[in-house]
C-alpha cells in the first residue's frame, strides 16, 4: 500500500512539474507576444470622406477600389494585394498592365467583390464615397478603410489623401513637385502655342460630352496655361448628352477627341456619325485638318498620376514635334 501511495506521489509530483513548466513557457510566450502587440500597435489616424481611421504604421497589404488610386499607389512604389478592374483591358489599362501581373482584381468601381477583398486579408482599403458610400461599413469592418470624396478635376487632391493613408507623405509630395515641374517645364516650351483654343470632346454609348476645365483633361489644360474655346471656358465638368446642334461648340484651333469603348460596334458607329455630319466638317477646326484622336483611358478614364504624365507625353508629341 505504501509502495503504491508513494507512487501516485510521485507520478503526480512528475505531471505537476510539467504543468508548471509549461506555464512558465506559456508566460514567456505572453511576454514575448506582448512585446510584439507593443511593436506592431503603433497607429496614425486619417481623416476622409467618411470620418476617421486608424490605422496600423506601414500597412503591407492594401487593397484599392479606384482607377487612379492604383496608379497613386504604384506611382509611390507600391503594388496593391487587390484593385478594382480598370474600365478598359482585361483587367487592367495598357499603360499599367505590365505593373499589376500580380494583382488580384476585386471586381469593378461600382461593384467591388466583398468576399474577395476580404480573402485577401488586407489591412488597408482605399476607395472613394461617390462610388461606395453604400458599402462603407461593411468594408471597414475588413479593414481600416479610407475614402476620398469625388472622382473628377484635379487628381492632386485625392493622392494626397491616398499618399497619407499609406504613411508615405514625403514620396507623394515628390511625385506631385514633380509632375508640377513638368508643368512648368512644359509650359516654357508651348510658349505662344499656348494661346491656341483647344477643344476637348469624348464619345461613348449614346452619349456624346463636350468637356469643360473641371474634367481631368480639362484641369491638366488649364495647368498648362491653353486656352478654350468660350463654350468650354466653364469652371464645371461637362455638357453631357449634346445634340448635333451643338456641335458648333466644339470649335477650336485644336480639337481632341477621345472614344469609351471604340470597339463597340454602337460607338464606334456614333463617333463616326459625328465625325461625318456635315456641320461638323464645316468646323474651322475641320478645315484645317487640326483634329486628332487620343486614348480615352489616358485624357480621361484612368483619372491618374500615371496617365497624366503620358497626357503631357501627347500634348508634347503633338505641338512640340513635327508632324
Amino acid at each position: 500500500m505504501k509502495r503504491t501511495y508513494s507512487t501516485l506521489l510521485a507520478v503526480f509530483t512528475a505531471l505537476l512539474l510539467v504543468v508548471l513548466a509549461a506555464c512558465g513557457n506559456n508566460s514567456s510566450d505572453n511576454k514575448s507576444e506582448s512585446k510584439d502587440d507593443s511593436k506592431s500597435a503603433s497607429t496614425y489616424t486619417i481623416k476622409h470622406a467618411m470620418g476617421i481611421s486608424k490605422i496600423k504604421e506601414n500597412p503591407k497589404r492594401i487593397v484599392v477600389l479606384t482607377n487612379e488610386g492604383t496608379e497613386a499607389l504604384l506611382s509611390m512604389g507600391i503594388t496593391p494585394v487587390g484593385a478594382v478592374q480598370s474600365w478598359a483591358g482585361n483587367p487592367w489599362y495598357d499603360h499599367i498592365k505590365k505593373d499589376m501581373k500580380d494583382v488580384k482584381s476585386v471586381g469593378t468601381e461600382s461593384e467591388p467583390s466583398l468576399e474577395t477583398i476580404a480573402s485577401l486579408k488586407p489591412d488597408l482599403i482605399i476607395g472613394n464615397k461617390q462610388r461606395q458610400e453604400k458599402i462603407y461599413d461593411q468594408l471597414n469592418a475588413i479593414a481600416p478603410t479610407v475614402f476620398s470624396d469625388e472622382l473628377r478635376g484635379d487628381w492632386k487632391e485625392n493622392f494626397k489623401l491616398y499618399a497619407k493613408a499609406v504613411n508615405k507623405e514625403e514620396k507623394g509630395n515628390k511625385v506631385i513637385a514633380d509632375f508640377n515641374q513638368r508643368i512648368q517645364d512644359l509650359k516654357g516650351k508651348l510658349g505662344d502655342k499656348l494661346q491656341q483654343k483647344v477643344s476637348i470632346v469624348r464619345f461613348t454609348a449614346g452619349d456624346v460630352r463636350i468637356y469643360h476645365k473641371d474634367s481631368f483633361s480639362g484641369v491638366i489644360l488649364d495647368q498648362l496655361g491653353f486656352a478654350r474655346p468660350a463654350s468650354q471656358d466653364k469652371p464645371d465638368f461637362a455638357e453631357m448628352n449634346a445634340t448635333k446642334e451643338r456641335i458648333p461648340a466644339m470649335d477650336g484651333d485644336v480639337l481632341f477627341y477621345f472614344t469609351y469603348d471604340p470597339a463597340n460596334k454602337e460607338v464606334s458607329k456614333l463617333q463616326k456619325d459625328w465625325l461625318n455630319d456635315p456641320l461638323f466638317k464645316k468646323l474651322n477646326v475641320s478645315q484645317k485638318g487640326n483634329v486628332r484622336e487620343v486614348d480615352d483611358s489616358i485624357w480621361n478614364t484612368a483619372g491618374g498620376v500615371i496617365a497624366a504624365n503620358l497626357m503631357l507625353d501627347d500634348i508634347e508629341k503633338y505641338f512640340l514635334q513635327s508632324k
